[in-house]
């Protein structure tokens, strides 16, 4: 029997896809927030596809601060951006 590989919903599009082809973005207990890039980090996560166009729709839906219930500050946004522009 094959290995079950895990789903995530993917904030932009709103498609289910697989954990691996996601970028997780972690909300931490302190408060800050940062790119989970092994999928592994303590805290609560969000999942988005690894191409700018899902981060716009994101962007423009607040797929980011209904995922984590509050204010996203602009620099998460931007790291994103980066680490996708570096992807892509």
């Amino acid at each position: 029997m094959p290995k079950k590989i895990p789903t995530r919903q993917c904030i932009g599009c709103q498609e289910m896809k697989q954990k691996t082809d996601l970028i997780r973005i972690v909300h931490k207990t302190d408060d800050t927030f940062s790119i989970d890039v092994t999928g592994k980090m303590n805290g609560r996560g969000a999942y988005i596809c690894k191409s700018s166009a899902c981060l716009s729709k994101a962007i423009k839906s607040k797929g980011l601060e209904r995922s984590f219930k509050q204010q996203i500050p602009a620099d998460v946004y931007e790291a994103l951006k980066k680490e996708l522009e570096a992807i892509e």
